[in-house]
């Protein structure tokens, strides 16, 4: 697992299993301290095919975080897994950005659970 400390407000692990990477998040995501999440959801990185999210300890995200995580899910498949923080779930729905992601309720689950092919 790689764990990045983004400054005192924010930190990002990511591991891999199989196929899937799965980043964990935590504290405030904006963008003067994406570096971290940016790397850990490059899109252009070999072999994945679902990012599972672990948001359960973000308490901030703006536009730039979104945009970010957001990037990968254009082509494959990102779980949002855990229950959702309501300032995220907020800025979600006032964006429409929750119909890019599916959800589960735990990382375990994320990783199995079917998601639908996305429409044109």
């Amino acid at each position: 697992m790689d764990t990045h400390n983004t400054g005192a407000r924010s930190r990002v692990e990511t591991r891999s299993a199989g196929d899937v990477r799965i980043v964990v998040m935590a504290g405030e995501f904006d963008m003067d301290n994406v570096a971290d999440l940016r790397t850990a959801m490059d899109p252009a990185v070999p072999g994945v095919a679902r990012f599972v999210l672990d948001v359960t300890g973000v308490t901030f995200v703006d536009s730039t975080a979104l945009s970010i995580l957001l990037q990968p899910a254009l082509d494959r498949p990102v779980v949002l897994a855990g229950t959702v923080p309501s300032r995220l779930a907020r800025l979600l729905e006032l964006t429409g950005a929750e119909q890019a992601f599916a959800t589960a309720p735990s990382v375990a689950e994320g990783m199995v659970v079917v998601v639908p092919p996305r429409k044109g």
